[in-house]
């Protein structure tokens, strides 16, 4: 497994135009490996996410089996004369964690459930639209991803109700694209909600965890969701 670090040039308008669409930004993501064919659905599973730190800082990273070659992206959006991308082998990483195991952590996902508004409507996918449910449908998930994200506190609350744990929900970016239904062949337009999630986790199963970050969490990973990054713990409370 490799893990890959690209930063954009936001200056430039090939990157511009990549940010803006969740689907352009897969297809050049899946552009960087050689064997993989536009459409294959046989293709090996890769994760993306994009870091937005700053209106100057997009961050592009990748998790993937292969590992890629962003010549097209570096030329197309990013410093082809003085920069490129960084990929790091990340089997070993992934192999040394350990039960019990306190990390930072960050997330992009798209929070989602069922409901229906009458018990003859067929139920629909809909986005979670408040940060308490979305933080909600992360922690309903946190067992079976291998971890559990650490409480604040009682004494450093600084709310009611909301603030329990140490996790925090940013960046919501709302996209509608059009996508084309495989089995009727319709087109319809796609509603896309995305948040990141910041936070501090322990491990509570290495091999669950594991899958997690190579497999993703939750929905749409093919548009930049599901993509768990750690990284050591910071002092202090989050």
């Amino acid at each position: 497994m490799y893990l890959t670090r690209f930063r954009l040039n936001t200056a430039r308008a090939g990157s511009r135009h990549l940010l803006a669409s969740p689907q352009r930004m897969h297809a050049a993501v899946m552009s960087s490996f050689a064997d993989v064919l536009p459409g294959d659905p046989h293709a090996p599973r890769v994760l993306w996410r994009i870091d937005r730190n700053s209106r100057a800082e997009a961050l592009l990273f990748i998790v993937s089996e292969q590992r890629p070659d962003l010549t097209h992206l570096v030329e197309q959006a990013g410093w082809p004369t003085t920069a490129a991308w960084q990929t790091y082998e990340y089997t070993s990483f992934l192999d040394g964690l350990a039960k019990g195991g306190i990390w930072d952590f960050r997330l992009t996902a798209n929070p989602v459930h069922h409901v229906r508004r009458s018990t003859d409507e067929i139920r629909k996918r809909t986005a979670h639209r408040t940060p308490r449910h979305q933080m909600g449908w992360l922690l309903d998930r946190q067992e079976r991803a291998g971890f559990r994200v650490l409480e604040t506190p009682a004494e450093r609350r600084r709310l009611a109700q909301g603030d329990e744990h140490q996790l925090t929900v940013r960046d919501e970016q709302r996209h509608r694209f059009g996508k084309t239904d495989t089995g009727t062949g319709l087109a319809n337009r796609v509603p896309l909600v995305t948040v990141t999630f910041d936070g501090r986790l322990e491990i509570t199963d290495p091999e669950l965890l594991r899958r997690t970050l190579t497999l993703g969490l939750g929905k749409a990973k093919a548009y930049g969701c599901g993509l768990m990054t750690l990284a050591a713990a910071s002092g202090g409370t989050r």
